[in-house]
């Protein structure tokens, strides 16, 4: 009986040894596993976290800059709404101007005009019974010539007038009636193909672009070295610009436009040309 127990006892110490270390190895593996395991969630949590962080600072960047954005915008909104505002009111001053000038020229002619057949009537009536025929010939003439000036300011008053009051020329021939006015000397010109800068008057004007279809056109203006551009402008609409020395602006105008070339004129105030006659002649001196 005790010898069996014995051989039991061997038997059985025989197979736990290694049991033992086989379950000590596996708990080794398993620790090591959940050590890498561990590792590898902290180091994706750790990245995670960064690349979350990188994104809130992105989207905190992106946001400062869409307020920032947003607040130029309004302020841009703001100050447009304030010039409009300004160009809006002078632009009724100026209309209203015009008109009245227009309505107080229009009476005059109007005035002028009845005084005018009343005393064509009053001469030729005194002068068939008082003067002979050369009498009524000299006097046809004189009242011919008053209608011709009558004629001459009727003829301007159709004319369209800039925001300066400044008489603008359509064609020729409406450039050959402000030259006999006297004020201002008109240089005609015609630029033909965009990018070739051309001396007209004390100005060089260079073609930049035609859209023929709406009747626009965009130029370089130079004066003085100083170089103005001037994008989209329509035809007759006048380009104002001023010289040094000078109070009275200088005028282009265009008034036709085709495929790469215009046409029109520079109207130059006679008076602009005092300053810079009186500056040679001392300058001789």
């Amino acid at each position: 009986m005790a010898e069996e127990f014995s051989s039991e006892a061997k038997s059985g110490g025989s197979w736990q040894l290694p049991a033992i270390i086989v379950l000590g190895l596996i708990a080794i593996g398993g620790l090591a596993f959940g050590w890498n395991a561990s590792s590898k969630l902290d180091a994706t949590q750790q990245a995670v976290t960064t690349q979350v962080k990188s994104m809130q600072q992105a989207v905190d960047q992106d946001m400062t800059s869409l307020k920032d954005r947003l607040a130029q915008s309004e302020k841009t909104s703001a100050e447009l709404q304030g010039d409009l505002k300004v160009v809006t009111d002078k632009l009724k001053i100026t209309q209203g101007q015009l008109k009245k000038a227009r309505e107080e020229a229009a009476k005059s002619i109007d005035e002028t005009s009845q005084k005018l057949t009343a005393l064509d009537t009053s001469v030729h009536t005194e002068l068939a019974t008082k003067a002979g025929a050369e009498e009524l010939k000299n006097v046809d003439t004189k009242v011919g010539g008053v209608r011709t000036d009558l004629d001459q300011t009727r003829s301007d008053l159709k004319m369209a007038r800039s925001e300066l009051g400044t008489l603008i020329a359509r064609n020729h021939d409406e450039i050959d009636q402000l030259r006999r006015l006297g004020e201002r000397d008109y240089i005609e010109f015609t630029i033909a193909g965009k990018n070739k800068p051309q001396k007209v008057g004390n100005v060089t004007l260079e073609l930049k672009g035609v859209n023929e279809k709406k009747g626009q056109f965009s130029l370089a203006l130079t004066a003085e070295d100083k170089q103005l551009q001037k994008k989209n402008r329509a035809i007759n609409e006048p380009i104002f610009f001023y010289l040094g020395g000078t109070r009275i602006p200088e005028e282009v105008v265009v008034n036709k436009v085709g495929k790469n070339t215009v046409s029109g004129y520079v109207s130059i105030p006679k008076a602009n040309s005092q300053p810079a006659s009186s500056s040679a002649s001392s300058s001789g001196q």
